[in-house]
């Protein structure tokens, strides 16, 4: 194994993510981030436990089912089952506050 190889094989990808106020609990992905990778905010950080596109987010902590998803410090939606910390979070786990809930058709 050659040293580039190593590197690649065990540095830490670090993801860029936007955490909007100290109160959320997720956080935007900037640029997608692959399973694994590591992001960092101001009071911690977090590995993704799957991909996340760009512009979806991430949870920063274990939010329980029914509990509220909070970004720019306010509430835009509550979670549809347990989210881990990592995990994506998106209409797949949250059903919003504001409209109804997208629902895929069939």
């Amino acid at each position: 194994m050659t040293y580039a190889d190593y590197v690649a094989r065990h540095r830490r990808v670090t993801a860029r993510a936007c955490v909007l106020s100290a109160r959320d609990n997720v956080a935007t992905v900037l640029s997608g981030a692959a399973a694994g990778a590591r992001i960092v905010f101001e009071f911690g950080a977090v590995y993704c436990a799957e991909d996340v596109p760009a512009g979806h987010k991430v949870a920063l902590v274990a939010i329980p089912r029914g509990g509220k998803i909070v970004k720019f410090g306010v509430s835009i939606g509550s979670a549809t089952r347990d989210i881990a910390p990592g995990q994506h979070v998106h209409i797949h786990n949250v059903a919003s506050d504001y409209t109804p809930t997208w629902e895929p058709a069939g």
